[in-house]
C-alpha cells in the first residue's frame, strides 16, 4: 500500500471510532463516495483492500465486485 492509500485508510479509521455502530456502512459509502470525488481511482480503491470491514464493503459495491471477484483475479492457476 502506497502512502496516499495508507492516509486515507488512516483518516477512515480515525473518524470511525466516534461512529454509531449503525451508521458504519453508510458513512463509509460515503466516505468511498468522496473520495471518487476527489479522483481517487479504481487501483487506489484495490490497494485499500483488507483493511477494514466496512470500508472494504463500501469499496466492493463501488467497484461493483464480489469479494470473490477479486479472489479469483489472485489465482494465478485457475484453481478454485
Amino acid at each position: 500500500m502506497m502512502d496516499e492509500e495508507r492516509q486515507i485508510v488512516d483518516i477512515w479509521g480515525c473518524f470511525k471510532e466516534y461512529l454509531d455502530k449503525k451508521q458504519v456502512h453508510a458513512a463509509a459509502e460515503r466516505y468511498v463516495d468522496l473520495l471518487c470525488d476527489f479522483g481517487v481511482n479504481d487501483q487506489m480503491f484495490n490497494e485499500m483492500l483488507g483493511v477494514d470491514d466496512a470500508l472494504d464493503d463500501a469499496i466492493y459495491y463501488y467497484l461493483d465486485m464480489e469479494k470473490s471477484d477479486l479472489d479469483d483475479e489472485d489465482d494465478m492457476y485457475g484453481d478454485e
